[in-house]
């Protein structure tokens, strides 16, 4: 069993990390995350059948990137006054480029400032829309896997990813 849930998280942990990244914006918040997250699975589900490990994986990352916001919320709220003078360094939250071999600078660049542009985009869409586009396009889930990561219902995720679709295009469009 052990070995198992070793290859799970070994095919799993870098989505994780990047889809964990990019809701957070910030490389250690989103290690944290997925550390979290995968000593929840062992500890509560290592003895469920494996083939039901992806789906449960989804779900805990989903409940802890959700804790990280209401904990951000609250720090925001009561204690923006300890942070005025301090100044996180930007992370580099799309890290993970396809090597660009035979390609242009020019393309390169075209591609680096498109998915910066993207980026910037998804933390303006609501949480629950990033969350189901970040599942969707990024994990390559259906709906219905989806909507059982999240612990909601079908339509939920179609309609967040609806209109986060029609979000991103239209601020795409803004940005041409």
């Amino acid at each position: 069993m052990n070995d198992e849930l070793d290859q799970f998280f070994s095919n799993n942990e870098r989505r994780a990390y990047r889809m964990a990244q990019l809701a957070t914006n910030n490389s250690d918040d989103a290690i944290d995350i997925v550390q979290e997250a995968m000593i929840s699975l062992v500890k509560n589900y290592r003895n469920r059948p494996q083939h039901e490990w992806p789906a449960l994986f989804h779900r805990i990352l989903q409940r802890h990137i959700t804790n990280w916001y209401r904990r951000q919320k609250i720090h925001k709220t009561f204690f923006h006054w300890f942070n005025s003078h301090y100044n996180e360094e930007e992370s580099d939250v799309i890290g993970h480029y396809a090597d660009p071999v035979n390609r242009s600078p020019d393309h390169i660049v075209s591609t680096n400032q498109s998915l910066e542009q993207l980026q910037l985009i998804l933390f303006d869409l609501p949480m629950r829309q990033r969350q189901v586009f970040l599942l969707r396009c990024l994990e390559g889930l259906d709906t219905k896997q989806t909507a059982k990561a999240m612990a909601c219902s079908e339509g939920i995720v179609k309609t967040h990813y609806h209109r986060s679709l029609q979000f991103i295009r239209s601020k795409m469009e803004d940005q041409e």
